[in-house]
């Protein structure tokens, strides 16, 4: 199930790097809206690549749906790099997403020193509530919402008239998820299109790693009273506790799968994170690894091909 990867990279995310890239110069403070329930899998590693020296706001959206010792830990283990500051909202709350003017004028104090407008940038990965966060900070509604990944097409520049101007620019994936514990992660909480990734694979790993995390509020959910072994004979008992049955009394792993991640999206399984930061060196190590294993072996074929070649040509 761990070989799986994401590669999803659209044409308008293409186009949306490059112009990133372009602006960032004239940039004073970067804002990242991460998911709470996934802080390392939703942060984009071509931002930190972008930014250079930029100070760099990270906001962990959601945190109405994340675990809060989880939101504390990761903020911080995000406070350890240089040059970051993080901060956990719902835009439930008006109040929490304004204070993230408070924080860029904190980091550019400068600029309103020389009369002059703070300029951010707001970037983010696919439906990590960056949309509703600009239409809260501008008081109108001036971006896309919605809960599908990949709303928004195009940047735009919006003056806040409050001495901060905000660039918007869409929600860009980078072009492979090389974790694939990220990947599920990303594709358990929505960032990416449910067709990225077989939706009973996601269902399968997610549960599996909630029975380890949260079993009680598995039990709870869904009226288990002991947890089956296996992810397998887990997504059984869901699927026979909400009816999901076929023809001969089958379960339907697919059906029990949606329930699953409806459940977690919507946050009636509970306040689930699912990552913490010492976790996340082990699955990196992983990473590396595999992409070790696959380069000898790309050169293996390579050589055999050449042996082949040279056996041939006598």
């Amino acid at each position: 199930m761990i070989n799986n990867s994401i590669q999803w990279f659209p044409g308008h995310m293409h186009k949306a790097r490059k112009e990133i890239e372009e602006v960032v110069p004239k940039i004073d403070v970067i804002i990242e809206v991460l998911d709470a329930r996934i802080p390392f899998s939703s942060e984009n590693p071509m931002i930190r690549r972008i930014r250079k020296d930029k100070p760099v706001i990270k906001v962990l959206n959601k945190r109405d749906l994340a675990d809060p010792e989880m939101t504390a830990l990761w903020l911080e283990h995000l406070e350890k790099e240089q040059g970051v500051k993080a901060m956990a909202i719902t835009t439930e709350q008006i109040s929490e997403v304004n204070k993230i003017m408070d924080l860029c004028r904190k980091l550019a104090p400068h600029r309103e020193e020389m009369g002059k407008n703070i300029r951010t940038m707001i970037m983010g990965i696919p439906n990590v509530g960056k949309s509703t966060i600009i239409n809260t900070l501008a008081g109108r509604v001036v971006a896309k919402t919605g809960n599908q990944p990949a709303v928004t097409r195009q940047q735009q520049r919006i003056n806040l008239q409050n001495g901060v101007v905000l660039s918007d620019t869409p929600g860009i994936l980078w072009p492979k998820v090389e974790n694939p514990h990220s990947g599920f992660r990303l594709a358990a909480t929505g960032a990416v299109k449910d067709t990225a990734m077989e939706y009973d694979e996601v269902a399968f790993y997610t549960v599996e790693y909630l029975a380890s995390a949260y079993p009680e509020l598995l039990k709870k959910r869904y009226n288990i009273e002991e947890l089956p072994q296996t992810e397998v004979e887990l997504m059984e008992a869901i699927g026979e506790k909400r009816g999901c049955l076929r023809a001969g009394g089958r379960i339907d792993l697919h059906k029990a799968s949606e329930i699953l991640i409806n459940d977690l999206r919507n946050g009636a399984l509970g306040l689930i994170t699912l990552e913490h930061p010492d976790m996340i060196s082990q699955e990196l190590v992983e990473v590396e690894e595999a992409a070790a294993q696959k380069a000898e072996e790309k050169a293996k074929h390579k050589e055999e091909r050449r042996k082949r070649y040279l056996k041939n040509k006598r």
